[in-house]
């Protein structure tokens, strides 16, 4: 009789002890979903890999906020009563008055000189350049610490289990992502930060579990959780000057590429070794993920064709779609969103 999925991952349940993804003691400190609870297969179901990568992409993030304070050089242009920079003892790279940034930064023209997103800029001047450099600058300390420590506790994670290159091309085109839906619907202020590159590792948080649903036991309590993190997240993005659009675009961006990189061989596959040679499995993956994979492909290769074209061509999605500008920001008795 031919071995089931279920059968055999029961049998695996019952043959070896569960650890955690993301550590190997099955730890669940830190912030985020808990670890998926899978059966080990002999430690080849989830090859740890040392992470560097996210290490070296918060240390760059932080070199980057210092050169740009350098540059921005409050106290050569803040005179006045009013104009006082913020921590003078740090000499050049004092922060701006908290009236111009409430975040302990550096100026919006800095910023612009530096590479923030900006609509004119990558349309009329042709500079494409700026989908890229935006992920890398933030507004303030505020705003970097958040995000840095955000990308600690959910990449360390994803890279010791899928690895660098993986993880890697999810951070990067998802940030690219969501500064492309950033600048076709925003055209009024400039954008900064890696939030959008953060929402693509949560988006391929859960296109992971979904696509590898029938290996993990806790997926259910892992499910709920995720999603609330992720609706969380999402609903903080309302509020005046968040760039939710940017959220919005990397969490799609995330979520598509989670379901082409980070699918994982089905159990009877792993276990091919240990089965007779006429029960051995010729398909390393399920039917179901080979469906996923090329449907989100296409979804997400037409996805960034379509909104590269309509950026370029200077379309206002705002034109089509009247709706969307809630997702940046809803107006109520305490603040006004008229010019967000």
């Amino acid at each position: 009789m031919a071995i089931g999925d279920d059968d055999l991952e029961n049998r695996m349940s019952a043959k070896h002890h569960h650890r955690g993804i993301g550590s190997k003691g099955g730890d669940r400190t830190g912030f985020g979903p808990p670890p998926l609870v899978y059966s080990d297969l002999g430690g080849d179901a989830s090859p740890q890999w040392t992470s560097w990568l996210v290490p070296m992409f918060v240390v760059a993030n932080v070199a980057v906020f210092v050169v740009t304070m350098f540059v921005n050089n409050c106290p050569a242009h803040s005179h006045g009563p009013n104009r006082r920079c913020v921590a003078t003892f740090l000499g050049r790279l004092s922060f701006e008055p908290l009236r111009g940034n409430p975040l302990f930064g550096p100026s919006s023209r800095t910023l612009e000189k530096l590479g923030s997103l900006e609509w004119d800029r990558v349309v009329e001047k042709h500079e494409g350049w700026r989908l890229l450099t935006c992920i890398w600058l933030h507004a303030g300390v505020i705003h970097l610490a958040a995000n840095m420590l955000s990308l600690v506790f959910i990449g360390i994670r994803l890279e010791q289990q899928f690895g660098f290159v993986r993880i890697g091309v999810i951070y990067l085109l998802s940030g690219i992502g969501g500064s492309i839906l950033s600048s076709l619907f925003v055209r009024n202020s400039i954008s900064v930060g890696a939030s959008g590159a953060l929402f693509g590792l949560l988006g391929s948080m859960l296109s992971e579990l979904l696509t590898n649903w029938t290996i993990y036991s806790n997926k259910i309590a892992a499910l709920l959780t995720l999603l609330f993190v992720i609706a969380i997240n999402l609903a903080i993005g309302i509020l005046p000057h968040v760039d939710n659009f940017a959220h919005v675009g990397g969490f799609l961006t995330g979520f598509l590429l989670g379901f082409v990189l980070l699918a994982r061989p089905q159990f009877k596959w792993l276990a091919r070794e240990n089965m007779p040679q006429g029960r051995r499995l010729t398909s390393k993956y399920k039917p179901y993920q080979y469906l996923l994979w090329l449907l989100s492909l296409a979804l997400l290769v037409l996805g960034f064709v379509m909104a590269l074209v309509l950026l370029f061509k200077g379309e206002d999605g705002n034109d089509h779609c009247r709706w969307c500008r809630y997702l940046r920001c809803i107006p109520t008795s305490r603040w006004s969103c008229d010019d967000v």
